[in-house]
Order: C-alpha cells, then structure tokens, then sequence
C-alpha cells in the first residue's frame, strides 16, 4: 500500500518543501501543488526536489482550496496524507497512517493527532467515529489522510472556503470531513501523532479576521444549525476572552457567515 503526501505550497513557499522531505521511504511519495500569483515569477525548482519520489504540478491563481483540489487532480498514492508546506514528519508517524487503513479496508478516511507546542489543542485519547461529535475537538487539515478511491472523484474541497477564498477564510478542512460523511464515508479519528507543526496554525493567527470569523459562522450553520441562534453568541463571547475579539465586531461576522451560508445553501439546491 502506497502512501502520498499531498503538499500545498505557495509562490516562494517553494523552499520550504525540501525540508519536510525524508530519505526515500519505499512506498512513500510526494505531490506537490505550487500555486503562483499573477504577479510572481516563479524561481528556479530546489534542485532538491528533483527527486523520483516528488511530482510538482504548478497551479496559477489564489486560493487554498483550489490549491489542495489540484493535489486531489494530481494524486496517485492509495493513502493520500494532507499536508502544508511548514510540516514536518517522521518514518514512525507516516507509518501509522499506513497501518490504520491496512488494519481497517472499510476506513475511508482518518484524522490524526499533531504536535504542536507553541498552540495546544486537545485531543481525545480514544478512537472514535467522527459522526460522534466530541466536545472541543475538530481536526486540522494536515491531520487528515484518506483513501484516494473513495475521495478522488467524489469529493473535493469547497473553493468558497480557506485562506485566499472568496467567502470564508477557513473552515474547509471541517467542511471536507463533514461533506465526507454525508457521503457515507466510514471516518475515524485516531489519537496517534503523525506529524510536528512548529507554529500557529493560520486560523488561530488570523482569528480576528472578518474572513475567517465569517468562516466561523458558516460552520455553525453547516454543523449546527438547530442551536446555532445560541452557538453564534457564545462563540463571540468566548473569542473575546480568549483572543480580545472585540464582542459586537466578532457576532456582527460571524451573523454575516450564517447569513452567507444559508445564500450559498439555498443557491446549491
């Protein structure tokens, strides 16, 4: 069983892809998604990724989700592990993603643990079906890896959602799993580490964003929309105390999220 990762990188980003990668593993590869600006000339390609086991497709234009769907175009691996290019691995921690969908052939998709000192999360220590909702717990995109023939063609990230979309500023990793079950897909989450992301993620630094506070919205439309008259409040209120989101600036955008989601809904059907 072969394992992929699936690498999205931007303009000059280029440079830090040689050091998420590890010697040659057998049945270990990785696809890279360069996504370029109008405004960028792209360099030269490291001449570290001239290597048998690394593909790089280019990619004109902005958008995360568009980045990360291109990888899904471009993917070959029978596990495809979600990436970004600021990650590092292990042979162990890859190993384990690998083990889990030869342990289990009815997993389509799994989420993972990683370490991150500078921004703790939690993580439950069991294994559970995602359809299980567990308090205080969703995953991060380069936690997730998934069987290639049951996403592949099926399913691709919403380019409404992510860093450099048109609507929401993140979010797409909880949509992609989300959208995921809806297909019936067997999901899973599995406390092991897998991966090391040595900064904050992009949502926590760019929390107090219009774009990614309005992606906090749409979520809570998405995934809860019976109680997210009471959700929408206390998510303004929480972000206040914990990152100094002013309270009426924070409700006011993540109202416009919901409101931008139920358009976006009813425009689907």
């Amino acid at each position: 069983m072969t394992l992929q990762l699936l690498i999205c990188t931007f303009n000059d980003g280029i440079h830090d892809i040689p050091h998420l990668l590890l010697p040659t593993l057998e049945g270990v590869s990785y696809l890279v998604s360069w996504q370029q600006s109008s405004d960028y000339s792209p360099c030269e390609l490291p001449h570290s990724l001239l290597r048998p086991d690394v593909q790089v497709e280019p990619l004109a234009g902005l958008g995360l989700s568009r980045n990360r769907n291109n990888c899904l175009k471009h993917a070959s691996g029978d596990i495809c592990l979600i990436c970004d290019d600021d990650c590092r691995y292990t042979p162990q921690g890859l190993a384990h993603v690998v083990e889990v969908f030869e342990t289990d052939s009815t997993l389509d998709l799994a989420t993972f643990k990683a370490k991150n000192d500078f921004e703790p999360r939690f993580y439950p220590d069991f294994s559970f079906d995602l359809r299980k909702k567990v308090k205080n717990y969703s995953p991060i995109s380069f936690e997730i890896a998934f069987r290639r023939t049951s996403i592949v063609g099926k399913l691709q990230f919403n380019e409404h959602f992510g860093l450099g979309a048109d609507l929401f500023g993140a979010g797409e990793e909880n949509l992609f799993v989300d959208d995921a079950m809806r297909l019936g897909l067997q999901c899973h989450y599995f406390p092991q580490v897998i991966v090391e992301h040595p900064g904050p993620t992009t949502c926590t630094s760019r929390i107090a964003s219009p774009a990614v506070l309005r992606a906090n919205g749409a979520l809570i439309y998405r995934l809860y929309r019976p109680t997210m008259l009471l959700r929408a409040p206390l998510l303004a209120w929480r972000l206040n105390r914990q990152f100094r989101v002013p309270l009426f600036f924070g409700l006011k955008h993540i109202a416009v999220g919901i409101y931008k989601m139920f358009r976006l809904s009813c425009n689907s059907h």
